[in-house]
């Protein structure tokens, strides 16, 4: 598991040693190459701390090109799984405590987002190719979930622009 407080401290001590601030001074070709690190530095630090590019990333790694635009699943239970909570975020703004719906409704998708990266983690670890595939299965599911989540997030702005 990813400690994101040391992730965070490591960026900012980074940060300290290549930002382009510290090179005010120096030649421009100095300023380029200082400037190229602490954009490849917070690029890093952009795809380590998600999750989901974390996931893709580690994949990619290991062979495994993952096409985000196209990604699917074929779990069929889990299909049915997203078209049920779909309907219930469709359904939020008719319930008598909509926030309260809503808020129930996206704990349960971000714990659905916690089992895909605890079961990615296993996975990943293995790396056998079986191991691999399903770690592929599960960066899609983390993928509908991810935007299932947007979505839920984008209704909760609407819920309380009415309030």
């Amino acid at each position: 598991m990813l400690d994101t407080g040391s992730l965070s401290e490591r960026y900012r001590e980074l940060q300290k040693v290549v930002h382009p601030d510290r090179f005010a001074s120096a030649s421009e070709q100095e300023q380029r190459v200082a400037l190229q690190q602490s954009i490849m530095v917070n690029e890093a630090f952009e795809v380590l701390r998600d999750p989901l590019k974390r996931a893709i990333y580690m994949l990619e790694l290991k062979g495994v090109k993952m096409n985000q635009d196209t990604a699917t699943t074929s779990d069929g239970v889990f299909l049915m799984q997203q078209m049920e909570l779909r309907e219930a975020l469709a359904e939020v703004p008719q319930q008598s405590d909509p926030l309260a719906k809503l808020d129930e409704l996206m704990t349960e998708i971000s714990v659905l987002i916690k089992t895909q990266i605890a079961q990615l983690a296993i996975q990943l670890e293995e790396s056998t190719p079986d191991q691999l595939n399903a770690a592929s299965e599960s960066v899609s599911k983390m993928q509908f979930l991810n935007k299932l989540h947007s979505e839920a997030e984008m209704v909760e702005a609407d819920l309380e622009e009415m309030a």
